[in-house]
């Protein structure tokens, strides 16, 4: 084999290696259109202990609904009759570890488990036995939160207004994947309604990561997102390098007093 033969395949080798490492590096590498990429549906979000839930109750007569309202700080079985939607929409209940919510007039009720949809009807069905009409029941997940570790620019735990929060959204609120970062690897840590948790792996470098029933994320998910082994190699080399650096000179410090205590 000559010379020219030599670097024509290491060209193509370095070639082939360049665009491996181009398509780990970038999100949707779509090969043709497909029916599984047009998009997974979002799961129903569902009350879990430790949610908080903002819940409005409207009536035509907003004095009539007055008693279901509770403002922040104000003692229970107290309330204002002035009190209207506006207000309304800071009013928050927490579901404690039985998955039960105190609130006003009906005691405490069971919604763990339910869907906001769920969880409106159970409302409504009780509060009919208390008006002479049927009211409107809003609830919402007030603190909806995931968070995001790892090979991310702003890693923490961001809380939302939103119940459908894609995982691309989810690493967009933490600033994007590093250039350091396995992206077809991604580790997503669940936690059940029932307390149980699951790990699974997401492969955002590929287009089937759209159809993918993990793709929309669930209130207190974990996202971690693992550094490349050039990253953490280069780490461990630069620390080895200060370890080094720091030792040559406590010996250097040592052999220039024992010369100096010689002489």
């Amino acid at each position: 084999m000559n010379h020219s033969s030599i670097i024509a395949l290491l060209a193509a080798a370095l070639l082939a290696a360049g665009c491996a490492s181009y398509k780990k590096s970038t999100y949707l590498n779509a090969t043709a259109p497909t029916p599984t990429a047009t998009g997974g549906q979002a799961p129903e979000w569902r009350v879990m202990p430790g949610d908080e839930l903002t819940i409005t109750v409207s009536t035509t007569d907003p004095e009539v609904s007055a008693p279901f309202y509770r403002n922040i700080g104000q003692p229970k079985g107290h309330s204002n009759p002035g009190t209207g939607m506006n207000d309304a929409r800071l009013l928050t209940y927490l579901v404690d570890n039985q998955g039960l919510i105190d609130f006003p007039v009906l005691g405490r009720l069971h919604v763990a488990g339910l869907s906001a949809r769920q969880c409106e009807a159970l409302l409504r069905g009780k509060l009919s036995e208390h008006l002479s009409e049927v009211p409107n029941v809003t609830v919402r997940a007030a603190n909806f939160k995931v968070s995001v570790l790892g090979e991310v620019k702003s890693p923490g735990t961001f809380t939302v207004t939103d119940e459908r929060l894609s995982v691309m959204q989810a690493l967009a609120l933490a600033g994007d994947m590093t250039l350091n970062s396995v992206r077809d690897d991604v580790q997503l840590l669940r936690t059940n309604a029932d307390g149980t948790k699951h790990i699974v792996s997401l492969n955002l470098t590929g287009d089937s990561i759209a159809a993918s029933p993990y793709y929309y994320l669930q209130q207190n998910d974990v996202i971690y997102v693992k550094p490349t082994r050039s990253k953490v190699r280069s780490n461990s080399l630069s620390n080895n390098t200060a370890t080094w650096i720091s030792m040559a000179s406590l010996v250097a410090t040592i052999a220039s007093l024992v010369v100096v205590s010689v002489k």
